[in-house]
């Protein structure tokens, strides 16, 4: 059952990812060659060792991880709201 909320703020952070990805933002020409060919499949990739690693410890009774990662998603949606909104 806890591990119902680290899967469900993963997929929050994936969809946040993509719509970055998506945006045009002009921060995002600024990324590495290799970032741009891959087509941000380094970015997801990222983000989902995150996710992983923050339900592998849920799992195994570190509850605090769980705590982390929704504190992650929180600066993730702030950063994401900058980015998307263009006011950085």
């Amino acid at each position: 059952m806890a591990l119902i909320l680290p899967f469900l703020l993963g997929m929050i952070n994936f969809a946040m990812q993509r719509a970055v990805l998506e945006s045009g933002h002009p921060a995002l020409g600024r990324m590495p060659w290799f970032v741009h060919k891959l087509g941000g499949r380094i970015a997801l990739g990222s983000e989902f060792a995150i996710l992983l690693a923050a339900m592998l410890m849920v799992g195994t009774g570190a509850m605090w991880a769980g705590w982390v990662y929704a504190g992650y998603t929180a600066v993730n949606a702030v950063a994401v709201w900058l980015i998307v909104t263009r006011r950085v």
